[in-house]
């Protein structure tokens, strides 16, 4: 048995060390090589063609296409790639007034801001884009437009689709990019659908990307916040896939727990977050009162999304999604400009819940917090709001994993590992580190105790059964 002090004293260094920024993709964050993407047999994950698992690690760009020009788009990619982002969700018509001011080449994306005419210009420069991209490994989660030009609920729109002419769009971007492999389609546009014509025109525009790439791209839904595709689109034939917008909430209790909703959801069908709450930006959208979120405040959705059923994660930073720089007219309250936001510690951080996923098999992880044992006070364990504890474990029964987003003493039921022995990890989410805490016999139930308390010093425990001889995890492969 490893000396708990001497485990104690180690992991204690490790919760005060400072995160690097310093990414740990050296090459391609992702392997394009293996294909296409697909969704899995079991309808829980994406792989790629030859059926290797893919982790959707993605980060909200949603402007880059508008206000990045080529030195600076390299820039925010090169950085994205490596820290193992696999995804960037940009939106072709952009947000922030993106059909009247041009990009920074000096063009807008369609001709009198006709949908059936679009500018040769702009969308040569998103072609160099998605294929820069694809040279650094990374997918386009491609948003045709922003939700406010076909529900200008708010937002600067203006409102410009209907079926008819979100179909011919959607066919003009699926021809145009039906061989681009690093393609994901996000429709929608974080606007809710309220009446049958904005339904026909998301689902136009859906059917029209199909029919022009041919199917040779996943398709989801983006939706506004605190709800999911599933809500409108779950039973449509042309979504994959199911995206959340669990939202700018610092809370488990709801959002979160939808994700788990919609990974019951029949059919089966794989579940995403592709909007949490973003790092440095306003909590509940008022600075004044609340000041800004934190690397601890997201980093818990992380794994508050993937332990309940989400086979990846978005990440967003709010300086980063809107391209800030002091130039522009900020959005509520932004810290810094982009390109110092692009190293700030939580997303730097997102990459060791991919490591960690990726460390252990990958298409029988399902969600289980029947692991944790209830507390007498429900309330300190699994917790609630903030201190929601979330489990995951193999279907197989070779390994489980706690999430604990606050320092405090737990017990788990061992008997969601199947071996005789078990090995238990502390893995540090702040740095990646990775220490054997000890080898327990596979009986009853057992407490752990952090091996730092505190409010943001959060912990993942990861129990291995013995005889399977995993590496540390985290460790690449």
């Amino acid at each position: 048995m490893i000396s708990r002090t001497l485990i104690t004293l180690s992991l204690f260094a490790l919760s005060l060390s400072v995160s690097s920024q310093t990414g740990l993709w050296k090459g391609p964050s992702a392997d394009l090589s293996h294909g296409k993407l697909k969704v899995s047999d079991n309808r829980r994950f994406l792989v790629f063609e030859d059926g290797t698992p893919f982790f959707y690690l993605g980060d909200t760009g949603w402007e880059l296409f508008h206000r990045l020009n080529k030195e600076e788009t390299e820039r925010y990619l090169e950085n994205r790639r490596a820290l193992g982002f696999t995804v960037i969700q940009a939106v072709v018509l952009a947000e922030v007034d993106g059909l009247n001011t041009p990009n920074m080449e000096g063009n807008k994306p369609l001709i009198g801001n006709d949908p059936m005419k679009p500018d040769e210009a702009y969308f040569k420069h998103v072609d160099w884009v998605i294929k820069k991209a694809a040279e650094k490994g990374i997918f386009i989660g491609l948003l045709p437009t922003w939700g406010d030009k076909w529900n200008r609920k708010w937002g600067a729109g203006p409102q410009i689709f209907n079926p008819e002419n979100a179909m011919a769009y959607g066919k003009f971007l699926g021809q145009r990019y039906k061989d681009q492999t690093n393609i994901i389609w996000i429709v929608g546009g974080d606007r809710p659908v309220e009446n049958e014509l904005q339904r026909q025109t998301v689902v136009a525009m859906a059917e029209g990307l199909r029919e022009g790439d041919r199917g040779s791209h996943l398709i989801t839904f983006h939706p506004t916040g605190g709800s999911g595709s599933s809500q409108y689109f779950h039973n449509e034939t042309w979504l994959d896939f199911n995206m959340r917008q669990n939202g700018h909430s610092l809370s488990f209790t709801e959002r979160y727990s939808a994700t788990y909703d919609d990974y019951r959801l029949e059919p089966p069908k794989p579940v995403i977050d592709g909007e949490p709450v973003y790092e440095d930006h306003p909590i509940n959208f008022n600075p004044d009162a609340n000041s800004h979120s934190t690397a601890a405040d997201v980093r818990r959705p992380l794994y508050w999304d993937l332990f309940t059923g989400a086979f990846g994660h978005t990440y967003g930073h709010h300086s980063v999604w809107q391209m800030w720089t002091s130039s522009r007219s900020p959005i509520n309250r932004p810290l810094m400009p982009w390109y110092e936001a692009i190293d700030q510690p939580g997303a730097a951080q997102m990459q060791y819940g991919r490591l960690l996923i990726e460390s252990r098999p990958f298409l029988t992880r399902i969600p289980d917090n029947s692991i944790i044992v209830t507390d007498n006070v429900a309330s300190a364990v699994p917790g609630s709001g903030s201190y929601r504890f979330v489990a995951t474990r193999d279907q197989e029964g070779t390994y489980a994993m706690v999430y604990v987003p606050v320092g405090r003493k737990f017990s788990v039921r061992m008997d969601a590992i199947k071996g005789k022995e078990v090995l238990a990890w502390w893995y540090n989410p702040r740095n990646g580190e990775a220490v054997m805490t000890g080898k327990y016999p596979n009986t009853g139930i057992q407490t752990f105790n952090t091996p730092t308390p505190g409010e943001n010093l959060d912990w993942i425990l990861v129990l291995d059964d013995a005889s399977k001889k995993y590496s540390a995890p985290g460790s690449r492969k």
